[in-house]
């Protein structure tokens, strides 16, 4: 799996645990919906770490526990 589906997944995932639309988080944010989107289908290939300590503020998670999640201990894991 390269990083930026990882990043992508586990933005689905907490999402989901949050009950949390695409559209509901971008507004938490502040940035626009194609922004978000082509994070979450992985066109943005280097997701920088403002975004996603922007990600994790909308959230309402930690940039730790965004982390925490095995698949980014994966040996598997692509780096892009």
């Amino acid at each position: 799996m390269k990083t930026s589906e990882a990043v992508a997944s586990r933005i689905r995932e907490l999402l989901k645990q949050k009950n949390m639309t695409q559209y509901g988080l971008c507004k938490k944010m502040a940035i626009h919906l194609n922004t978000l989107t082509n994070i979450m289908t992985a066109k943005n290939k280097s997701v920088n770490l403002n975004t996603i300590i922007l990600v994790c503020r909308g959230l309402e998670v930690t940039v730790e526990h965004f982390f925490s999640d095995p698949i980014f201990e994966s040996e598997e894991l692509v780096i892009e």
